[in-house]
């Protein structure tokens, strides 16, 4: 492959969360050798922050999960894009990464990345330029999603002068829901204009996005309709690829599909493809529930002891005390994400105490984040609480992506708060 190594990147000097460098730039490779220390106040507040034995903890227990069912992870990159997250979840195990867009999957293929799952229609004829050039390379594996015949011919044309073969997908979908489906009709209709491509497009399997759905019962309907088409379009043989790719699951619902898509056929006719992403860093809000009810209904994951464990924090500084029942933290709307619940403070550290770790904060302290302006946090405080200007909290977040997607760089941190790395996002 013809990639940019990313370990060949600098560490951007105006990027926030970072320290002092020593000169201009520093290569993402050289990142430990600063010798950074987030408690000794050697990087600019606010910052994310990434615990690597965490991280590596949940990178094992998913791929542990996926290798208990016998099918394959193709983790959702959108959640980070992060190519060093990336090489980490393919030096694990990984098939592969689901994408969302060309731009991504150019991202991605430049940090090394030589199997993209893009789950998601591929439109326009920019976009279908940029994975056309990426397919000149022959060691580049792509596939995409088709929800409709006016999607292939546009695919098929477009492809076919470009004299480059294009694996698809057909996408199933719900009633109310997002792209996808809905009906034999359309499926027929997509069937239909396949046919009239055969040299430019290839149909490689069938895919879906159960997270739509609220409730079990409608998802396992939903995959069981995904397992019976692909039983009859193998019987048909109607797919150009073998085994026929079935691909299902974001980060709620990985274990029901796991389950009923285990069932498909045998590993020489399917190939069954999980694509959960935010399980690397997990949360402490929308996916803690989510993988709580997880733990609840599998007797596979309940097994495997601890499970998923929050990876990702946001460190800042308190900048004011203005009452005695609110104080006001440098973190705001531009750091992280408020979409599925406000922060949750859960570390404390003063750094005038240096010789003493940070103390979890419990229920009984009584702080809550009551509101988020661009740069500010309201945290309201009990009465009598010992928090001063200069303090450092560390916050629990709800849905990583779009905390990721704030930051340029993230900093991960080994258990004594030392950066061993630097890792750059391509949002």
């Amino acid at each position: 492959m013809k990639v940019t190594n990313y370990l060949q990147a600098t560490i951007d000097p105006l990027s926030k969360g970072l320290g002092v460098l020593p000169s201009a730039s520093v290569p993402l490779r050289d990142a430990a050798r600063l010798a950074w220390n987030l408690l000794a106040e050697d990087v600019s507040l606010p910052a994310a922050v990434l615990y690597r034995e965490r991280v590596r903890h949940n990178l094992a227990w998913m791929q542990q999960f996926v290798d208990q069912y016998q099918v394959k992870l193709a983790p959702h990159g959108k959640t980070t894009m992060a190519p060093q997250l990336f090489r980490m979840q393919l030096d694990g195990g990984a098939w592969g990464i689901t994408l969302a867009t060309a731009h991504q999957t150019r991202a991605a293929y430049h940090g090394g990345v030589a199997r993209v799952l893009m789950a998601n229609q591929l439109v326009g004829k920019r976009n279908m330029a940029i994975i056309a050039e990426l397919l000149t390379d022959p060691n580049f594996e792509f596939y995409c999603l088709v929800d409709s015949a006016e999607s292939v011919d546009q695919l098929g044309a477009f492809f076919q002068h470009a004299h480059r073969p294009l694996n698809v997908l057909i996408e199933l979908g719900v009633a109310g829901g997002r792209t996808g489906v809905r009906d034999a009709a359309q499926r027929d209709a997509v069937l239909a204009a396949l046919a009239r491509w055969p040299t430019s497009l290839a149909l490689a399997g069938i895919e879906l996005y159960e997270g739509v759905l609220s409730d079990e019962s409608s998802v396992r309907t939903l995959l069981r309709e995904a397992v019976t088409l692909v039983r009859e379009l193998l019987t048909q043989r109607r797919f150009a690829r073998m085994p026929a790719l079935l691909s299902g699951a974001g980060s709620a619902w990985y274990d029901v599909v796991a389950d009923e898509f285990s069932h498909a056929g045998d590993a020489a006719h399917v190939e069954v493809i999980l694509r959960p992403g935010c399980y690397l860093t997990h949360d402490s809000g929308l996916y803690k529930k989510a993988q709580a009810q997880i733990l609840a209904r599998n007797p596979i994951a309940r097994r495997m002891g601890e499970g998923l464990l929050p990876a990702l924090q946001l460190w800042a500084y308190v900048q004011s005390v203005p009452e005695a029942d609110r104080a006001i933290v440098a973190l705001g709307k531009r750091d992280a994400a408020f979409d599925a619940g406000l922060p949750v403070p859960a570390r404390h550290y003063r750094p005038a105490d240096g010789t003493r770790p940070p103390r979890e904060v419990s229920a009984e302290d009584g702080w809550e984040v009551t509101g988020m302006m661009d740069q500010h946090t309201y945290l309201r405080i009990k009465l009598g609480s010992d928090i001063r200007v200069g303090d450092m909290i560390g916050f629990d977040i709800s849905h990583p992506c779009l905390t990721f997607d704030k930051w340029r760089n993230l900093l991960m941190v080994d258990d004594a708060y030392n950066v061993v790395e630097v890792i750059e996002t391509f949002f």
